[in-house]
């Protein structure tokens, strides 16, 4: 949870002990307004990241997000590319990758340019082979950054042919700083929206759709469950 505004970063609480977004956001929310000194009531907009990632980490993140907006009547910039924009000082080319489960990363590809953040493929859920793959392509060094670099590291190491490099630690996770600037830019562009209408971008269906859909056709088939 961070506070910023168009010059500072006033306040951040960052924490990473394996305990859930139900059990620290609101915590840390109330804690970056009490040592802000800024009172919700006076932020102008809340800036979230709305994807990807988990199910119930998404859902939890949206709900806090869309409930402080409706209550204070402010609007919600909503960012697929706050982990992108943690470096967004590199000269090349971005591409933050997400575990996303079932041998799968959430990722993307993205390139700053004259100062704007600019999204050279839209993000997706892929076998980490295909957006090496497609990384290739560019005849520019990459940077990988995000959680799935733990687990996909040794591929990488070994298979991706092209100039590469990773992020260091304290710039290689999701920071709800590198978020609130980048919301900033985005709710001076005039991209906020209505807290009422915001919902947050999964990407791909959830585990319960994907078995509903697996045996709604199996009784189309004629098999019995």
């Amino acid at each position: 949870a961070a506070i910023a505004d168009e010059k500072n970063i006033i306040a951040e609480f960052t924490v990473n002990n394996k305990q859930t977004h139900s059990q620290t956001l609101l915590p840390m929310i109330e804690k970056v307004v009490d040592i802000s000194g800024i009172e919700l009531e006076q932020i102008d907009a809340i800036a979230i990241a709305a994807g990807p990632g988990s199910f119930t980490g998404l859902r939890i993140g949206s709900a806090t997000a869309k409930g402080i907006g409706l209550a204070l009547k402010k609007p919600v910039v909503s960012t697929l590319e706050g982990l992108a924009y943690r470096v967004s000082v590199f000269d090349g080319i971005i591409c933050p990758i997400m575990g996303a489960r079932r041998n799968q990363v959430y990722t993307g590809i993205y390139k700053m340019d004259k100062g704007n953040l600019v999204c050279l493929s839209e993000q997706k859920a892929v076998d980490i082979h295909e957006i090496m793959e497609e990384l290739e392509k560019y005849d520019e060094k990459v940077i990988f950054l995000g959680d799935g670099v733990e687990v996909q590291r040794e591929t990488i190491e070994k298979e991706f042919k092209k100039e590469y490099c990773f992020a260091p630690i304290h710039l290689s996770k999701q920071s709800a700083a590198a978020v609130a600037v980048l919301g900033d830019i985005y709710f001076n562009q005039g991209k906020a929206e209505d807290a009422a209408e915001h919902k947050p971008i999964y990407l791909r269906k959830s585990q319960a759709e994907r078995e509903r859909e697996v045996k709604e056709t199996g009784l189309k088939s004629g098999n019995i469950f």
